[in-house]
């Protein structure tokens, strides 16, 4: 019963490493976490699996990170689930946010500021 009470978090960031860095982090820190490295498949998982949260990147391949963000608080299916976006770039927050992210980290992030946002977002 205890898996009911698991966050589970996706991630969306094109870079491999990163996305599995991020996930072991999270799953040690008591979450579930899934990777999708490709932002043109965020859609289809959010509408096949329930999400708690949506750590983005705001640069991925091809795509703006905002874009996907901005799309996910326009379905009906995903507006609920809050957005923790992430950038290397100077004043990305407000670009970020204006796009619907319910938060922003700056990117390199210390692992215990990102902890500590998501515990904020979603306990």
């Amino acid at each position: 019963m205890m898996e009911n009470n698991v966050k589970k978090i996706l991630i969306v960031d094109d870079d491999v490493s990163i996305g599995e860095m991020l996930r072991t982090l999270l799953e040690f820190s008591g979450y579930k976490a899934i990777v999708v490295n490709n932002p043109k498949k965020v859609e289809d998982k959010v509408a096949e699996e329930h999400f708690d949260l949506i750590l983005l990147d705001m640069r991925l391949s091809g795509v703006d990170g905002t874009e996907i963000c901005s799309k996910l608080k326009e379905s009906e299916t995903s507006k609920h689930i809050p957005v923790l976006m992430m950038s290397a770039l100077s004043n990305a927050d407000k670009t970020c946010k204006a796009a619907g992210a319910d938060d922003f980290i700056y990117k390199p992030f210390e692992m215990d500021d990102l902890l500590s946002k998501i515990k904020t977002i979603i306990g």
